[in-house]
């Protein structure tokens, strides 16, 4: 495993880390504990170090599962979890980034996470004027002086608004959470200036394309009701399935797992500090985390490596 700086937080990060949206039961199936124990061990026994999770993943459902499994070892991990939103049933999110709500939202994750503190709290895809709202970042400053949350994040919706990366300093949010990947190149032409220009740690969600990049969809793909992509259209589908297949021609190299490159073709981006592939067991894990080794990818003199 490789590690980087989470930009000024200072925060040390395998560069592959575990995103846990899966864990919610709103990606086609639930989760046991038993089975994210074995997620988490594997991860632990691959260098990686870094948990993404949120208050809505499930109503706290998946920091739940973490915080049981990483209990034992808590101060081995960096866990990052987020704010803003309650759980009002599958894929039906309601907003709220009041400072009243938000505490509540805190209390609730310290106790699912079965933690005194939380290591990255992030602004969770709300709208700017939600996050431009000073008693909002007053109450969360309370809780980092209080210690109950260490550094402040914003993770930013597929909109990419870029005025909520450029009042970073304002807020004295360290890091930057965004979707990022092959087919989604967008926060190259302006988010990413502005996080170097900031020295704003980048996290790299949905590197895979929500398993597109992984090159196993095949034409005439369906996903199933109880799985959030099932509201892509067909027409969608098509259209990446086709630029997937022209990515694997004339990019990957012969022989080199689909996944595998996909997630180092992040990590090759200088503002990039890590990646957070979901994954449903620990051979995924295992898979995932090989991506630190593709040395031509993921290099030793990256500005970030540490």
């Amino acid at each position: 495993m490789k590690y980087r700086t989470l930009g000024k937080s200072g925060l040390r990060v395998s560069v592959v880390g575990v995103g846990t949206s899966q864990f919610s039961g709103e990606w086609g199936r639930d989760y046991t504990q038993p089975e994210i124990n074995d997620i988490l061990l594997a991860a632990n026994d691959n260098g990686i170090n870094f948990i993404d999770t949120a208050e809505c993943y499930g109503d706290h459902v998946s920091e739940r599962l973490v915080g049981e499994a990483v209990k034992a070892n808590r101060a081995e991990w960096v866990i990052a979890s987020k704010f803003g939103h309650w759980y009002r049933g599958f894929n039906n999110r309601e907003d709220d980034f009041s400072p009243e709500a938000v505490r509540v939202q805190l209390e609730a994750s310290l106790k699912a996470l079965r933690s005194d503190y939380i290591d990255l709290y992030q602004f969770h895809s709300g709208k700017s004027e939600a996050f431009m709202r000073d008693e909002l970042w007053t109450m969360l400053d309370k809780a980092r002086r209080d210690g109950k949350v260490l550094h402040l994040g914003v993770s930013i919706n597929s909109k990419n608004p870029l005025d909520q990366v450029e009042a970073a300093g304002t807020y004295e949010v360290e890091t930057v959470q965004l979707v990022y990947n092959r087919l989604s190149r967008e926060p190259e032409e302006e988010i990413f200036p502005s996080c170097m220009e900031q020295k704003l740690g980048v996290i790299a969600r949905v590197p895979l394309a929500k398993g597109f990049l992984t090159g196993k969809y095949k034409h005439g793909v369906t996903f199933p009701k109880n799985d959030y992509r099932s509201d892509r259209t067909a027409e969608r589908n098509e259209r990446d399935i086709n630029e997937v297949e022209k990515i694997r021609r004339e990019e990957v190299p012969d022989g080199l797992d689909m996944a595998r490159w996909a997630l180092a073709w992040c990590l090759q981006h200088e503002a990039v500090s890590c990646v957070i592939p979901g994954c449903k067991n620990p051979d995924q894990v295992e898979k995932n985390a090989a991506a630190a080794n593709l040395s031509e990818f993921v290099r030793d003199d990256h500005p970030l490596a540490v």
